[in-house]
């Protein structure tokens, strides 16, 4: 059986380094995901990811248990996501090929044709431009929930604020969303996000890519 996160962050801790390097290898995949979500630079993107696990490990003898080890890691990464992105400060493109949306096509696990494959690239690069132009807040809760599909009770947790906060930020990231997707002509790049970009999914996260 797999061991849990709680038992490698305790082998970690007494310094068993291939622990650590297991904690990586589950969560690493996520990590930069997610960075290239909230960082447009891709070669900035994955500094960031490797910067969160050396942060981690680092930070490791305070981690006191009471988050997850995922939540925690993805609030360090998130931190030093948006402090990359805001000294950027640069707001790109989306094109089709452009690894991020492959990133939410895995995140979503869709499936089609080549033709609706095509499609369907097409309006994830639209959705991701118009993500970009949200404030900070409400573009790092909506990369979170409903492009990462973080439940909303952690993902309170990464942003040390309320359940309904998050859910308030999801709502109005839609609205948003949809009133420029919809003068695009797009607005159903948004539906296509169904009930994961509305932040319904609950559970607990599970690692892997």
């Amino acid at each position: 059986m797999a061991e849990s996160d709680r038992e490698l962050v305790d082998r970690a801790r007494a310094g068993d380094a291939n622990a650590f390097a297991e904690l990586v290898r589950r969560y690493a995949p996520r990590v930069r995901r997610l960075a290239r979500h909230l960082v447009r630079g891709h070669a900035d993107a994955d500094d960031v990811a490797q910067e969160a696990f050396v942060r981690a490990h680092q930070a490791l003898p305070r981690f006191d248990g009471r988050s997850e080890f995922f939540t925690w890691l993805y609030r360090i990464a998130v931190n030093l996501s948006l402090n990359r992105a805001r000294s950027l400060n640069v707001r790109r493109s989306v094109a089709i090929d452009d690894p991020s949306i492959e990133g939410a096509l895995t995140a979503r696990d869709t499936r089609g044709d080549a033709a609706s494959q095509l499609d369907e690239r097409r309006l994830v690069a639209a959705l991701l431009e118009e993500i970009e132009r949200l404030p900070e807040s409400l573009r790092a809760t909506v990369t979170l929930v409903c492009i990462e599909n973080v439940p909303q009770e952690q993902a309170s947790e990464v942003f040390g604020c309320s359940v309904g906060t998050i859910a308030w930020r999801v709502h109005e990231a839609r609205k948003r969303l949809r009133e420029a997707l919809r003068a695009r002509g797009m607005e159903d790049a948004l539906d296509r996000f169904g009930d994961r970009a509305a932040g319904a999914r609950k559970g607990r996260m599970q690692g892997g890519a």
